[in-house]
């Protein structure tokens, strides 16, 4: 089975489908062959369509359709949060493997009603954990198991959402309502609690969270602020411009045709007249101050873990860096991952600051494609997972932890209690 090309589908052909693991698919020709799509967005089927060399007959935008039969030995699901287990679920009645976007689910039932579909159909499913695969995460993992730092003591997580990412994402896009997908903590942290979990090398005992809306809201706005950026006297001003986070910083890109996160709120090929007319009348051009977002902007999560090791996690929306800030507190040591500063830096408990030494991040991702060669490290231990040699390190199974550590977050966010997971389990 060495050299078998595994066929594709991929249903949700948007930001992660197409422009990310269906892109890397693409380009592993000896690996990989994408034969079948299937969006609600017609603009989106005939642009990935012509990309991958799709059949137009095995382009759909109605989901039915596509679940008449099995069209692939393999699927991508790549949808809204809230559709991922109902379409799971098809995809492993049908036969499928499947590799899952996260997060899976914030309903603990649908968490088990796709255990339970997943034992009896036997398909391999796993979850796009694709930092669990990013190098520089690894080598971190790496240095702790070797002892490094003596024991693991606890841990303290940083997760720079950054300003703008926070307003295109959380605020105006996609991920604002918890309703329509999952609440932040697990939308936009759900690596972070996988990540922590896989490091500590232990289930979660307890957590305890606060956070909430502590700017994007009504009350906030400034006076005489419009509700579209377009028509507004502080579109010149105000961080949170559309204009200047869509159009001004696209032409100091350098007017690419098809760049994140332009290609969110427009179709490539990209232009200034496109974009223009997309903040003018589109979701992506109203005031932070007055859209129908009700996701936090800022929440802290403490953990304490069975094997004794405690971690904090700071989701912040509030940066002007994006990126992780890990750091790891040993026995003997500590160690200090930042994206931003794209370095590991180790500090030994010695005397002399000749011991301590820093690792260049760039090296170990050159070449990776997103999230710090995760992406494309997932989609080659997928292939290793299909061809029968690898090992499902982000199974259906072993995500249920973290998704089960997001949904006692959010509980005890909004209870101010201090939530047990023995009870959850």
């Amino acid at each position: 089975m060495e050299n078998k090309i595994f066929s594709v589908a991929i249903l949700g052909v948007g930001g992660r489908g197409g422009d990310s693991y269906g892109k890397i698919m693409n380009g592993m020709t000896g690996r990989y062959k994408i034969v079948s799509l299937c969006d609600l967005r017609p603009e989106r089927l005939s642009r990935f369509g012509e990309k991958f060399g799709v059949a137009e007959s095995e382009r759909f935008t109605d989901e039915n359709e596509f679940f008449a039969k099995k069209r692939a030995d393999v699927i991508v699901i790549a949808t809204q949060d809230k559709d991922h287990v109902r379409q799971a679920i098809k995809a492993l009645e049908l036969g499928y493997d499947l590799l899952l976007e996260k997060p899976i689910s914030d309903d603990k039932a649908e968490l088990e009603r796709l255990l339970a579909a997943r034992k009896k159909y036997g398909g391999k499913v796993l979850v796009c954990h694709v930092l669990r695969y990013a190098p520089a995460f690894m080598k971190v993992a790496e240095l702790i198991d070797g002892g490094e730092i003596g024991q693991l003591v606890a841990i303290n997580a940083l997760e720079r959402v950054t300003f703008w990412h926070q307003a295109h994402s959380y605020v105006r896009g996609n991920w604002r309502k918890s309703e329509e997908t999952s609440p932040m903590i697990m939308a936009k942290c759900c690596h972070d609690l996988d990540l922590l979990q896989f490091y500590a090398k232990s289930e979660c005992e307890s957590i305890s969270s606060v956070g909430d809306i502590a700017y994007f809201k009504r009350e906030n706005s400034p006076e005489g602020s419009s509700d579209r950026c377009v028509d507004c006297k502080y579109a010149d001003t105000c961080p949170y411009s559309a204009k200047k986070i869509y159009v001004e910083w696209w032409k100091s890109q350098g007017k690419p045709e098809d760049y994140w996160p332009f290609n969110v709120i427009v179709q490539a090929p990209l232009t200034e007249e496109k974009l223009a007319e997309a903040i003018k009348s589109g979701p992506y051009g109203r005031c932070v101050f007055k859209c129908d977002n009700d996701v936090v902007d800022h929440q802290i999560v403490e953990m304490k873990f069975k094997n004794g090791v405690k971690a904090e996690l700071t989701m912040m929306g509030f940066t002007k860096q994006c990126g992780r800030r890990y750091t790891f507190f040993g026995t003997c040591g500590d160690i200090t991952l930042d994206e931003s500063t794209d370095s590991i830096i180790v500090h030994r408990f010695t005397l002399s600051d000749e011991d301590d030494y820093t690792i260049s991040v760039k090296p170990l991702v050159e070449g990776g494609y997103g999230h710090g060669g995760g992406d494309g490290g997932i989609i080659n231990a997928l292939y290793e997972i299909l061809s029968g040699r690898g090992t499902e390190e982000t199974s259906l199974d072993k995500s249920v932890e973290s998704h089960l550590m997001s949904i006692a977050a959010e509980d005890a966010r909004l209870s101010g209690k201090v939530v047990n997971l023995r009870d959850m389990r």
